[in-house]
C-alpha cells in the first residue's frame, strides 16, 4: 500500500467551503487553523476533493519528471493506456493517438483492455470453482484501499485477484521482456498508489490523462506529422468495457439477476461505501459485489475532460463495438491462451486507520461548546462537510475538523463579536466625547482662575470700602440704601468668583473609607426645602462602606438636591435611591420638575450654562459636580422628560462611584 502521499493542498487557495470534507468518502481531510490538508494516511486517493474544488485548492501529487527521465533513458519503455482513453482524446482518432504517444519517445503503446479480458475471465473463473464464498471486487484501487483502512474485516473477502492494470504489465513483460519499463496512463489518482506498491506489480510510473495532455505539450511534437498506427498486440476484446459501470460484468460473461441477488454492483462515493456496509453486515448477500468509487472509470478524477457522464459512456461503447467489428477472434483466443499462465493473484492485508470513537459524555461535551443543547438545535445543515451535528462533533473529536466549521455557531460568534464591538464602539465614542469636555474644561478652568484671581482683589477693596462707608453714613438713609446695594452685587459677584475657583481648583481626592448610607442621610438632613416638597429616601441592601472623598460627595449631592428644588418650586417630590453591588455604589437624586429640554440636555454641565433666571445662578454647579465624578473615576448620567404628552415631568441623574480607588482594586 502506497505511503506517499497521492493528493498534495495548495492552503493559498483554499477558501474553507468544506466542499472536500463533504465528497471525501473516506473522511480523510482534516481542518487545521481553517486550512483543508488531505490526511496521507486516511486517504484513498479517489481523487473526489481534486473534482469538487473549483479554487484548485487540491491537486495529484505529479509524476511527469520521473516519466521524462525515463523517456531520457536508454531503456525500452511501455505505455498502457487505460479503457477510459475514448472518453478523453475523442478529438483524436485511436490511431492518431498511439501514434502521438510513440512520438513522444515510447517504444510500444498497448491497452489494458487485454489485460481486463484476463481480469475478466479469473473473475469467472473464481466464481465458478468457489460456489460458497463471497467476494468484492477490487478492480477499482481506492475501493481496495477504503477496506483495507477503514473496514478491514472485509479483507478476506476481497478477490485475490490482480487488477486489469497489473495484468496488462505482466502481459507485456511476458510477450516484450523482463526488462521493459512500464507506464500506466489512466484516470485514476489511486492507481498512483497501486504502482508504487511494487510487491508482485511491475509498473514504474502511472500518470493521469491530464498529465499525458501536459508530456504531450512539453514534447513539442508537431501534431500534424505524427504518423498514425495502431496500438502494440494483444488486442482486446470486451474488456474495453471495463471503465463503465457493469463493464467487467458483461466482459466476464456475468450477469447481475435482481431476483438470484448472487452480483450486486454499486458505483459513486456514497453508493459504494453503503454498499460496502451492508455486505459487513450481512444485509447484503451476495456473491460478488462488484464497486467502483467514481461513476465507473470514465468519471475519474485524472481525466480533463468536461462532457456529462452518459456521452463518455457512448464514446467507450462505440470504441468497444470497433473492436468487436475488428477484431481476429481466434488471434485473440490464441493470445488469451498464451497468458493464461500468467499469475494473477494478488494478496491484501489490514491497514486499520480508524480512530477512537469518543463516549457519549465526550460527544455531548463538544456539542455543548457549539451551543447545541438539544435536539432542536442539531440543524444538520450539513454546511460543515458533515451530514449531522452529531458527526461533526465525532470528527472534532478525532482532531479532524474544527468547531468554527459549523456556520451556524460562527454566525452566533460573529453576532456576539458585532454587538461587541458595537458596545466598545459606543464606549470608545463616549470616551472621546469625555476627553473632549475634560480639555474644554481644563481649558475653561485655566481661564476661569485668571480671572477670578484678577478680580478677587478689586472685589475686597469694593466690599471693604462699601461697609466701611455703610458704618460712618448709618443714618444717612438715602446714602444708606445706595451703598447697601453695592455691597449686595459685591457679595454676589464674590459668590461667584468663589464658585469659578471651586471650578477651576485641581482638588486632589482624598479617599477615605465613608458610610455611604450615613452620608447620604446627613446630607438630606440639613437640606432647606420648600414646606410643600415631599422628600423619600430609599436604599437597596447594599455594603454601606466605600472609599470616597466625603467633602466633595456632599457638595455633589448638595448641588444635585438644591438644583432639583429649583426645578420642582414649591411643590413635588425629592427621591434619593443610594444602590449598587460589589464593585460600586450608585446614588440617583429624582425630581418632578419640568424637566430638562432636549436640546439643553448636552449642555448642562458645561460651565457657565443654566436654565435658571437671570440673576438666579452661575451655571458652575452642575459643572463642579461632573469634575468631582469624574476625579472619582466614576460616571454620572442624566434622564429627563421636559414634554408632559411623554408622560410624568421631571429629571433623575444617576451618579455611579466605584467602591475602591485605583490602588486598592
Amino acid at each position: 500500500m502506497s505511503t506517499s502521499p497521492l493528493v498534495q493542498s495548495v492552503p493559498d487557495k483554499c477558501r474553507m467551503c468544506y466542499t472536500c470534507v463533504r465528497e471525501c468518502p473516506a473522511k480523510a481531510i482534516k481542518i487545521s487553523n481553517g486550512q483543508a490538508e488531505v490526511v496521507t494516511d486516511r486517504c484513498i486517493g479517489c481523487g473526489n476533493c481534486i473534482t469538487v474544488c473549483t479554487r484548485g485548492a487540491k491537486k495529484p501529487v505529479g509524476s511527469l519528471l520521473q516519466v521524462r527521465d525515463l523517456l531520457k533513458s536508454e531503456k525500452k519503455i511501455a505505455a498502457i493506456i487505460a479503457p477510459s482513453f475514448p472518453a478523453e482524446f475523442s478529438e483524436v482518432s485511436p490511431e492518431k493517438l498511439a501514434g502521438i504517444i510513440r512520438a513522444i519517445g515510447f517504444d510500444y503503446v498497448c491497452e489494458v483492455a487485454f489485460g481486463a479480458d484476463l481480469v475478466a475471465h479469473a473473475y469467472k473463473k473464481l466464481l465458478t470453482e468457489n460456489p460458497d464464498n463471497r467476494y468484492i471486487g477490487v478492480t477499482c484501487p481506492a475501493v481496495v484501499n477504503y477496506v483495507e483502512k477503514y473496514l478491514p474485516d472485509l479483507v478476506p473477502y476481497l478477490a485475490p485477484i490482480a487488477s486489469p492494470m497489473v495484468a496488462e504489465a505482466k502481459v507485456i513483460k511476458m510477450l516484450y521482456g523482463d526488462d521493459i519499463e512500464i507506464v500506466f496512463i489512466g484516470p485514476c489518482i489511486a492507481k498512483k498508489g497501486e504502482a508504487e506498491d511494487k510487491t508482485g506489480i511491475d509498473v514504474s510510473e502511472s500518470i493521469t490523462f491530464a498529465e499525458l495532455r501536459t508530456l504531450i505539450s512539453l514534447s513539442k511534437i508537431d501534431l500534424d506529422v505524427v504518423v498514425e498506427g495502431d496500438f502494440n498486440p494483444p488486442t482486446p476484446g470486451l474488456g474495453a468495457l471495463f471503465p463503465i459501470n457493469r463493464g467487467m460484468l458483461q466482459a466476464a460473461d456475468l450477469k447481475e439477476d435482481l431476483v438470484s441477488g448472487e452480483i450486486v454492483t454499486a458505483d459513486g462515493r456514497n453508493n459504494f461505501v453503503e454498499a460496502l456496509k451492508e455486505f459487513s453486515s450481512g444485509d447484503l448477500e451476495a456473491r460478488l459485489l462488484e464497486v467502483l468509487c467514481c461513476q465507473g472509470c470514465i468519471m475519474g478524477p485524472g481525466m480533463t475532460s468536461k462532457t456529462p457522464l452518459f456521452s463518455r459512456r457512448a464514446k467507450v461503447s462505440n470504441y468497444a463495438r470497433g473492436i468487436l467489428k475488428k477484431v481476429n477472434f481466434n488471434n485473440w483466443n490464441i493470445a488469451m491462451e498464451r497468458c493464461s499462465s500468467i499469475d494473477l493473484s494478488r494478496e491484501f492485508s489490514s491497514s486499520d486507520t480508524r480512530l477512537k470513537a469518543p463516549s457519549e459524555v465526550e460527544i455531548s461535551r463538544i456539542m455543548e461548546s457549539m451551543g447545541k443543547f438539544t435536539i432542536e438545535d442539531e440543524l444538520n445543515c450539513g454546511a460543515c462537510g458533515y451530514e449531522t451535528c452529531r458527526n461533526h462533533a465525532i470528527a472534532i473529536f478525532k482532531g479532524l475538523a474544527e468547531s468554527e466549521m459549523c456556520l451556524p455557531f460562527a454566525i452566533d460568534q460573529l453576532k456576539n463579536t458585532v454587538e461587541e464591538l458595537a458596545l466598545t464602539s459606543d464606549e470608545l465614542a463616549g470616551a472621546q466625547v469625555a476627553l473632549k469636555h475634560a480639555e474644554k474644561m481644563a481649558g475653561m478652568g485655566q481661564l476661569a482662575a485668571g480671572i477670578a484671581h484678577e478680580v478677587n482683589n478689586p472685589l475686597g477693596v469694593v466690599l471693604m470700602f462699601a461697609h466701611t462707608l455703610l458704618e460712618e453714613h448709618a443714618g444717612n438713609e438715602e446714602l444708606k440704601e445706595d451703598l447697601q446695594t453695592i455691597t449686595v452685587h459685591a457679595d454676589r459677584c464674590k459668590k461667584i468668583v468663589a464658585g469659578l475657583l471651586d471650578f477651576a481648583r485641581q482638588n486632589k481626592v482624598t479617599r477615605v473609607s465613608v458610610n455611604v448610607l450615613e452620608m447620604v442621610t446627613k446630607v438630606i438632613s440639613v437640606l432647606k426645602r420648600p414646606e410643600g416638597i415631599e422628600l423619600s429616601f430609599t436604599s437597596e441592601d447594599i455594603e454601606p462602606s466605600a472609599e470616597l472623598d466625603e467633602d466633595q460627595i456632599v457638595q455633589v449631592l448638595t448641588n444635585l438636591t438644591t438644583n432639583a428644588f429649583h426645578a420642582m418650586g414649591s411643590t413635588g417630590k425629592l427621591t434619593v435611591v443610594c444602590g449598587g453591588d460589589a464593585d460600586k455604589v450608585t446614588i440617583k437624586v429624582s425630581d418632578t420638575g419640568k424637566g430638562i429640554k432636549k436640546e439643553n440636555l448636552k449642555q448642562i454641565f458645561e460651565p457657565f450654562f443654566t436654565t435658571k433666571g437671570r440673576g438666579e445662578g452661575t451655571g458652575l454647579g452642575l459643572a463642579v459636580t461632573y469634575g468631582i465624578i469624574k476625579m472619582h473615576r466614576g460616571q454620572i448620567t442624566v434622564d429627563s422628560n421636559a414634554d408632559s404628552a411623554n408622560g410624568p415631568t421631571g429629571t433623575t441623574f444617576t451618579v455611579t462611584l466605584p467602591r475602591r480607588g485605583p490602588d486598592n482594586r
